[in-house]
């Protein structure tokens, strides 16, 4: 087995009713997660709207400028 490595995550998550929009990212990936949650309020067949979007695009900046808990 290989050296312990701590790899914090964070997640994001949008529940309505029986809909679940869940998002689990790392620092280095939250300008990605950002792009793709704007890619699924822009998919018509998906029923995120442009308000989630911003919801959910709140949150992930409010995590990324948390300090880290664990430090």
């Amino acid at each position: 087995m290989g050296p312990d490595v701590s790899h914090e995550l964070s997640v994001v998550a949008l529940i309505r009713g029986k809909e679940r929009f869940v998002y689990i990212f790392d620092d280095n990936s939250g300008e990605e997660l950002l792009e793709a949650i704007r890619s699924q309020a822009a998919n018509p067949r998906l029923s995120l709207s442009w308000f989630d979007a911003a919801v959910l695009a709140e949150r992930v900046r409010q995590q990324a400028a948390t300090p880290n808990r664990a430090e």
